[in-house]
C-alpha cells in the first residue's frame, strides 16, 4: 500500500460540502481516470453509493475510501527532462447531508486536506459551513471545488463578465467563514496567552520575594526582572483562497472538466510573451491587457477604457464559447468541428451526430480541460504529505492547548507521529475512527475465485478422468464435480457465540496508519477512548489481534499483505474489543509477543502508548423510536441487531427504558429511515415494529400576568409543605423559576457538571450504565443527560464559579448569595435546576465540593448541631433528582427551576421508631411538593426546537411560508443570494411537527425547495396546558368549554398517553348518537 516512490507520494484527502453539490459525482472522474469505472458512465453510476438507498434517494449516507494511482511529470531542475514519479491519493468520500455530520467528523480525523465542493449557483449553504469548520478545527488544508458552473451558462444564463464577478463574491463569502475561525481561534489564543502570562507573572512574584529576603539576609544583590515575551500574532495570509495559489478550482463534475488558473496561464504565456509564474500571478483580479501594447495593466490604469478582465477574456469566454456552440445554439456543427480542430481533441463522428448535445459538451471539455488531471495536480500541489502534515495534526491531537503550529517531540514515539516513521522499528500506532458493517459474503476470503484457462481445463480434465475410473459415459451436465469447493474460501474456524447474526455481517474497522508498519497476525494494544496514557488504566487497554488488511476500493475490499504509515485501510479482528473507535499501539512491526501476559508488562510497552481518540458528536441524536420484534421470541434478535447497528453507526445510541422497551436515538427523519432499514435487512433479520417518534420535551414554569391563586393562602407562591411517613420529618420547598439567564448558564455548561461527575467530586445516587466500549446498554438517564450536555461549555471549569457568581449578583434578590448555597444541580446531578439551602440544615454546599478556592464552607462548630439533617440529605437529592427529572406536565425533564428548602424539623421520638420506613416516604414526599410547586406557577412546555434552512427560489417563496405556518414554525430570516434567483430562508421549527416536513415542502414546491435540519435547543412555548376562559370577554368569545384547541394541552395529553399516564378526557360525546360502527 505504498507508492513506488515512498511517503512522500501519498495523500490523504476527503471531499466535504453541502448536499448535493456534486461530492459523489466528482469522487467519479477520478474513479474513470484510475480506470475503475467508465468515463461516460462518471456522475451517473455514483460508484462510491454503495447502499441501495442511497441510489434511490441520490445522496450519500455514509463515508467510504478509494485508494487512486496516478502519475505525474515532474522535472527536478529546468534543463533535465520530466520524469514520470508514481503517486497514491487515498480519499474519503462523505454525506453531505446534515443527519450524517458524525461521518464527516470520522473521516476528517483521517486526512490531512479536504476539497471543499460548492455549489456556484447555491454558494455558501448551512453545512458548507459546518464542514469548514470541521476542517478547521482537524487542521486539513482546504482546497476550494468551485463546482457546477455549467450552470451559470445553461440556467442562470449569465455573460462572461457576470460571471467572473459572481464568481469573485462566492469565493469571497467562502473566505469570509475562514476569517471568522481564525478571529476566533485569534481570541482563544489570546486569552490562553494572558492567563499564562498572569500566571508567570505571579510566580516570578512569589520567587523575586524569597529571592529577595535570601539576598538581603546573605548581603547580596537580587536578580534582574526578566522581561515578559510579547504575543505573536499569527498570519492568516495562508488561510485564505485565492484562484492565483493555485487552491481554487473551477470544475463541473457532471460534464468531466475543471481547471486553475495555471492551466491558461500555461496556454498562453507564450503566445503573450509572458512568463508563466508572472502570468498566473495576473490571470485573476482587476488585471486587464492593453490592446496596443499587449501589456499587462491593473485597475489604476485603467483610465475609465471598458476593458475586460485577463480572467473573462482568456478564461470564461472560450468555455461559453464552446457551451454556446454546443449546447445553447447547436444548429453549427462545422462551428463545433472547428473548436474541436482548434483545441487539438478528438471526437468520434457518433458523438458530432448525436442530438444529446451535454454528452457532445462534456466529450470536449472533459478533452480540453480533463477534471481528474487538474485534481491530482492541485492535490500533490496544495495538500501537504504525512510527513509535513501529521508535524502540526498529530502535535494538536496530543497537545490540543499549545500555541505554535509546531512543537518538538518529547520522546521516540513522538518523533515517529511527527515525521510519519515507515520504518519497521518505528511505533506502529494506527486510529480507528468507525466500525462499518460489511457483509461477510462479501469479504474477500469468502468470495469466488474467478478460475483461469489453465485451471478450468485442468479440472476438466480431472473430471473426465475420474468418469473414465468409474466407468461411467455419462455426460458432463450429470457427472459431478471433483473438489467443487477448492475455488472458494474455507468456512471462518471460529464461530461467534451470537449466532446467525453475526455470521452474516462482519464489523471491519476504519482506520489510518500514522507511524509504522502494520501486518496481518501481529497482536497490539488496543487503547479505547478513555484511555489516559499518563496514568494507565487496565480496563481501557486491551490486546488484540490483527485480522486481515484491506484497502478500500469503495464498495470492494482489497487485501494487502502490510500497510505502511501514511495510508487509510480497513482491519478485522477487533470485533468484541472495539466499540466505536479506538487506538491501535505497538512498540515496532513485529507486535507485542504471544500470550495473554501482554497486559501484565504494560508498563514495559509504555513508551509506545497513546490515545488519539477525540472524534465529538457534532449533535446528540434528538429523535427516538421505540421498537419491537413482530414475533416475541425474536426479542435476542432485535438486541443483538441493536448492538451491531450502534458499532456500525457512530451517530446511534440505544437503551432499555424503564418500561423495558427498547428505544433508539437517531440524528433526524432521514437517518432514523436508514437505521430501520439497516435493523430489518440487515443486523436483526426480523420484522420490526417502530412506534411514531418520540420527540423530548422539557416542563418549565414562568410568572404569569393571569396566574390563579396560590394554593396555600397562608405561605408564598409555589411553597409547599411536606412530611415524611409518621410525621417523623416535617419540610417547606418553595419553588420559583429561575432567570432566564441563569438557566442558560448551567444547561451550556452541564459538560463542566459532568466532569464532576466524573472525577467523583458530585456523589451521584443512580448507577450509571453507560454505553461503554465493550458494549453495555446506556440507561434512558444518560441518554437524556448526554442530548443535554451535547454542547461546548461557554466557560472554563476554573472559571464556572466566578462567572455564576457575577451573573447571581446581577440578578439580585433572592438570587444574590444563590452559589453558596445551591445543594445539588439535576436532573442527574447536572442539569438546569438547583436545590438551594434556606434553613439551617448543615447541608454540603455543592460549590464546597467542586470550587477549592471558595471559603465559604459550614464552620466545624456548627456541624454537629445539625448532622440529624444531614442524615436525611441522600433522601432529599434523590426525590429532588425524581422531581426534575419527571415533571408533573408529562414525565418529562423539568428545566429553569429553583427548590429552596425553607424549613425542616423532625420528631425525635417518631425518627426513632419508624427509621426504617422514614428514607423512603421523604423520597416521595420532597418529590410531590416539588412537583406541586412547580404547578403553583404558570406551567410551560419547551419544546424541542430545529433550525430550518431553505433554499427557494422566487415563484415558490409563498408555498414555503405557507408550509411552515402550517407546522407551527417561524421565520427568522429572508435573505436574497446576490447574483441567483434564490432565496435563503431560515425559519425555527418544533421537533414534534417536523415529520414529514421535508416531504410535504418538497411537493408543494415540486421539489424546488429542499429543508435542511439542525437541532437548535429549547424554546418555550407560552401557552399554559391548563388555561381556561375565565373573563367575560373570554367566555363570550369561547364559551365555557373553551373549543379552541389548546396546543399545549394536546402535546401533554399525547406524551401522557405514550407513558401510560392517566388522561382527563372525554372519550364520548354524551349528546350524539352513537352506532356500532363509531
Amino acid at each position: 500500500m505504498e507508492s513506488a516512490e515512498g511517503g512522500d507520494h501519498i495523500r490523504v484527502i476527503t471531499t466535504i460540502g453541502h448536499v448535493d453539490h456534486g461530492k459523489t459525482t466528482f469522487v467519479d472522474s477520478l474513479l474513470a481516470a484510475n480506470n475503475i469505472i467508465s468515463a461516460r458512465m462518471a456522475g451517473k453510476i455514483r460508484y462510491m453509493d454503495s447502499r441501495e438507498d442511497e441510489q434511490e434517494r441520490g445522496i450519500t449516507m455514509e463515508s467510504s475510501a478509494v485508494s487512486l494511482r496516478f502519475k505525474m511529470l515532474k522535472r527536478s531542475t529546468t534543463e533535465q527532462a520530466p520524469e514520470a514519479e508514481n503517486y497514491v491519493i487515498n480519499l474519503i468520500d462523505t454525506p453531505g447531508h446534515v443527519d450524517f455530520s458524525s461521518e464527516v467528523s470520522s473521516a476528517s480525523r483521517l486526512c490531512d486536506g479536504a476539497l471543499v465542493l460548492v455549489d456556484v449557483v447555491e454558494g455558501v449553504c448551512t453545512q458548507t459551513i459546518t464542514v469548514l469548520r470541521q476542517a478547521w478545527i482537524d487542521r486539513l488544508r482546504p482546497v476550494l471545488v468551485i463546482n457546477k458552473v455549467d450552470r451559470l451558462i445553461t440556467e442562470l444564463k449569465l455573460a462572461p463578465i457576470e460571471a467572473y464577478h459572481h464568481l469573485a463574491q462566492l469565493i469571497e463569502q467562502v473566505n469570509a467563514v475562514m476569517g471568522s475561525f481564525h478571529a476566533a481561534e485569534r481570541m482563544e489564543d489570546d486569552l490562553r496567552w494572558r492567563e499564562e502570562r498572569e500566571r508567570r507573572i505571579k510566580a516570578r512574584k512569589e520567587a523575586g520575594a524569597e529571592s529577595a529576603e535570601n539576598s538581603a539576609n546573605a548581603g547580596t544583590e537580587g536578580a534582574d526582572t526578566i522581561p515578559e515575551p510579547a504575543y505573536q500574532e499569527k498570519d492568516d495570509e495562508d488561510l485564505y483562497f485565492a484562484p492565483e495559489k493555485g487552491n481554487v478550482i473551477f470544475a463541473s463534475a457532471i460534464d468531466g472538466w475543471g481547471f486553475r488558473v495555471g492551466r491558461f496561464a500555461q496556454m498562453y504565456a507564450v503566445k503573450l510573451g509572458i512568463k508563466e509564474n508572472n502570468l498566473r500571478r495576473v490571470l485573476w483580479g482587476d488585471f486587464y491587457i492593453e490592446p496596443k501594447t499587449k501589456r499587462v495593466i491593473s485597475y489604476r490604469h485603467l483610465r475609465g477604457r471598458n476593458l475586460k478582465p485577463l480572467f473573462v477574456q482568456f478564461v470564461l469566454e472560450n468555455i461559453w464559447a464552446v457551451y454556446d456552440s454546443v449546447v445553447m445554439n447547436p444548429s453549427n456543427p462545422d462551428k463545433v468541428s472547428k473548436i474541436c480542430t482548434t483545441l487539438g481533441i478528438k471526437v468520434t463522428p457518433r458523438d458530432l451526430k448525436s442530438k444529446d448535445t451535454r454528452q457532445l459538451a462534456a466529450s470536449i471539455m472533459s478533452q480540453w480541460l480533463p477534471l481528474a488531471t487538474c485534481t491530482f495536480q492541485t492535490v500533490v500541489d496544495a495538500i501537504p504529505p504525512p510527513q509535513k502534515a501529521q508535524g502540526t495534526r498529530v502535535s494538536r491531537m496530543l497537545h490540543p492547548d499549545q500555541d505554535s503550529d509546531t512543537v518538538e517531540p518529547l520522546n521516540k514515539l513522538e518523533s515517529d507521529l511527527y515525521s510519519c516513521s515507515t520504518d519497521p522499528s518505528a511505533c506502529v500506532v494506527a486510529y480507528v475512527s468507525k466500525m462499518f458493517a460489511v457483509p461477510t459474503k462479501d469479504l474477500p476470503m469468502n468470495k469466488k475465485k474467478e478460475l483461469t484457462a489453465d485451471e478450468m481445463r485442468a479440472r476438466g480434465r480431472a473430471a473426465r478422468e475420474a468418469r473414465a475410473a468409474a466407468g461411467t459415459t455419462d455426460s458432463i451436465a450429470e457427472a459431478k464435480p471433483v473438489d467443487a469447493q477448492e475455488h472458494t474460501a474455507p468456512p471462518a474456524e471460529t464461530e461467534t457465540l451470537d449466532g446467525l447474526l453475526e455470521e452474516d455481517e462482519t464489523l471491519i474497522g476504519f482506520a489510518r496508519l500514522f507511524s509504522g508498519v502494520l501486518r496481518p497476525g501481529a497482536n497490539v494494544y488496543c487503547a479505547l477512548p478513555r484511555f489516559d496514557a499518563k496514568k494507565t488504566n487496565a480496563s481501557t487497554l486491551r490486546v488484540v489481534k490483527i485480522g486481515s488488511l484491506f484497502t478500500m476500493m469503495g464498495r470492494d475490499l482489497v487485501p494487502v499483505s502490510e500497510v505502511r504509515a501514511g495510508n487509510v485501510f480497513a482491519v478485522s479482528g477487533l470485533e468484541g474489543v472495539v466499540w466505536r473507535n479506538a487506538t491501535l499501539c505497538s512498540p515496532n512491526a513485529d507486535g507485542l509477543p504471544e500470550g495473554d501476559d501482554a497486559l501484565q508488562y504494560v508498563g514495559q510497552y509504555q513508551d509506545c502508548l497513546v490515545n488519539l481518540a477525540g472524534v465529538a458528536r457534532p449533535a446528540a441524536p434528538i429523535v427516538r423510536v421505540a421498537l419491537e420484534p413482530e414475533e416475541p421470541g425474536d426479542l435476542p434478535k432485535l438486541i443483538r441487531g441493536l448492538k451491531l447497528l450502534s458499532q456500525a453507526d457512530p451517530c446511534v445510541e440505544s437503551f432499555q427504558q424503564q418500561t423495558g422497551e427498547w428505544v433508539i436515538l437517531t440524528a433526524g427523519e432521514l437517518h432514523l429511515e436508514r437505521c430501520l432499514k439497516d435493523l430489518r435487512e440487515r443486523f436483526a433479520k426480523i420484522d420490526v415494529q417502530a412506534s411514531k417518534p418520540i420527540v423530548p420535551f422539557r416542563e418549565t414554569a414562568v410568572k404569569a400576568p393571569d396566574m390563579p391563586p396560590p394554593k396555600s393562602q397562608s405561605t408564598v407562591r409555589g411553597a409547599i409543605n411536606g412530611t415524611s411517613a409518621h410525621n417523623a420529618v416535617t419540610f417547606t420547598i418553595r419553588a420559583v423559576p429561575l432567570p432566564n439567564d441563569i438557566t442558560d448558564f448551567l444547561q451550556a455548561n452541564v459538560s463542566i457538571m459532568r466532569k464532576w461527575l466524573r472525577e467523583g467530586r458530585v456523589q451521584s445516587q443512580t448507577e450509571s450504565t453507560e454505553f461503554t466500549e465493550q458494549g453495555k446498554a446506556v440507561t434512558e438517564e444518560d441518554a437524556t443527560a448526554d442530548a443535554d450536555s451535547s454542547q461546548v461549555a461557554t466557560v472554563k471549569d476554573a472559571d464556572f464559579w466566578p462567572t455564576f457568581e457575577k451573573m447571581c449578583a446581577e440578578a439580585g434578590g433572592q438570587w444574590a448569595d444563590l452559589p453558596g448555597r445551591i445543594i445539588v444541580t439535576g436532573p442527574h446531578h447536572a442539569g438546569p435546576n438547583v436545590l438551594v439551602n434556606s434553613a439551617s440544615t448543615g447541608f454540603t454546599s455543592l460549590r464546597s465540593r467542586t470550587d477549592p478556592r471558595w471559603k465559604g464552607q459550614i464552620k466545624p462548630e456548627d456541624a454537629p448541631t445539625k448532622r440529624e439533617y444531614r442524615d436525611y440529605e441522600d433522601s432529599i437529592d434523590t426525590g429532588f433528582q425524581i422531581a426534575t427529572f419527571q415533571g408533573p406536565l408529562c414525565a418529562e425533564p423539568v428545566m429553569g427551576m429553583a427548590y429552596f428548602i425553607e424549613d425542616i424539623k423532625q420528631n425525635p421520638e417518631a425518627a426513632h421508631t419508624q427509621s426504617g420506613q422514614i428514607t423512603g416516604s421523604l423520597i416521595s414526599a420532597v418529590r410531590d411538593a416539588c412537583r406541586a410547586g412547580l404547578l403553583d406557577w404558570s406551567p410551560r412546555l419547551k419544546l424541542a426546537m430545529y433550525t430550518c434552512d431553505i433554499q427557494a427560489t422566487t415563484e415558490v417563496l409563498g408555498k414555503v411560508y405557507a408550509v411552515v405556518a402550517r407546522r407551527r414554525g417561524r421565520i427568522v430570516s429572508e435573505e436574497m443570494k446576490e447574483g441567483s434567483i434564490f432565496f435563503t430562508v431560515q425559519a425555527l421549527l418544533p421537533v414534534v411537527e417536523s415529520f414529514g416536513f421535508a416531504d410535504d415542502i418538497r411537493k408543494r414546491t415540486s421539489g424546488a425547495a429542499s429543508p435542511q435540519l439542525i437541532f437548535s435547543g429549547y424554546e418555550l412555548f407560552d401557552q399554559d396546558p391548563f388555561w381556561v376562559p375565565t373573563t367575560e370577554e373570554e367566555l363570550e368569545d369561547l364559551g365555557e368549554k373553551a373549543d379552541r384547541a389548546n396546543v399545549a394541552l394536546g402535546y401533554v395529553n399525547a406524551v401522557r398517553k405514550r407513558k401510560g399516564l392517566f388522561v382527563e378526557e372525554k372519550k364520548f360525546e354524551a349528546e350524539k348518537q352513537r352506532t356500532l360502527k363509531k
